[in-house]
């Protein structure tokens, strides 16, 4: 296993456990993240906030792998975030929506670009409709498929 893979299973284990501070040593201290929500993040603490919006939301939160992969300095993972919403939800518009109760399992992908140990570039890909569906967050119309 190669730094790439060490370093996005260290940063998993971190967000499952709900641990900021590791999560935020995970990444360099220029690093940049992309989120399908919030856009571009830049620097470890602004990418740990992001991620820890989910422990926040979702406490139970774990990682259900499908596939990883490593490439040189590149892991990708794939799989399925898995959790039940008892805490508020922050919205990208700065609002916060109170807990839904319900249980999301969406698919994600995640790709981390890692020098020295770090991840320096993190894209987050995941399906916003499912998600904001599965909590029940959607005008019936477009939940409906």
């Amino acid at each position: 296993m190669g730094q790439a893979r060490e370093a996005m299973d260290r940063l998993t284990a971190a967000v499952t456990a709900r641990d900021k501070q590791t999560q935020a040593a995970c990444y360099s201290a220029d690093a940049v993240a992309f989120t399908p929500e919030e856009g571009k993040l830049v620097g470890p603490e602004a990418i740990s906030n992001y991620l820890s919006q989910f422990g926040e939301s979702f406490p139970d939160i774990t990682y259900e792998y499908a596939d990883r992969y490593e490439a040189g300095n590149v892991a990708i993972d794939e799989g399925f975030v898995v959790g039940t919403n008892t805490g508020p939800l922050l919205m990208p518009s700065g609002e916060s929506l109170p807990p839904t109760g319900k249980s999301i399992r969406v698919r994600s992908c995640d790709v981390a670009h890692v020098e020295d140990g770090l991840i320096t570039s993190h894209h987050f890909y995941f399906d916003q409709m499912e998600f904001l569906g599965q909590l029940g967050l959607l005008p019936e119309s477009l939940s409906k498929s």
